[in-house]
């Protein structure tokens, strides 16, 4: 499977899907995964770390979401990121949905859920 880690846009969100240590386990355990450039930085990693367990760094998060069957993510997407979730894809994150108005409006009324 093609895991894809987007970067966290949220404000104030520093955090990443899913560190290095854990890109190594599901690489080998032979699925594909997809980090977005500079995704975790913020959060003390540095593209080396997941391109050294096997990672590809993916220039932008379109593509990321275009590519791959799975999105891992913290927080709850972002009215941007929505719009790129394609039907069949799973989103693994954590849903506040009454933080924002337009994801509880916009996701039940959707293919994605």
């Amino acid at each position: 499977m093609k895991i894809g880690v987007p970067k966290e846009i949220k404000p104030q969100e520093h955090r990443i899907g899913l560190t290095p240590e854990s890109v190594k386990t599901l690489i080998s355990e032979g699925h594909e995964v997809l980090v977005e450039n500079n995704g975790g930085f913020e959060a003390g990693f540095e593209n080396e770390q997941y391109t050294s367990v096997g990672a590809k760094i993916v220039d932008k998060a379109e593509d990321i979401f275009n590519d791959a069957d799975i999105i891992v993510k913290v927080k709850e997407p972002q009215s941007g990121e929505v719009k790129m979730i394609r039907e069949n894809q799973i989103v693994y994150t954590y849903l506040h949905l009454a933080a924002v108005s337009y994801t509880h409006l916009t996701l039940p009324t959707s293919d994605l859920v």
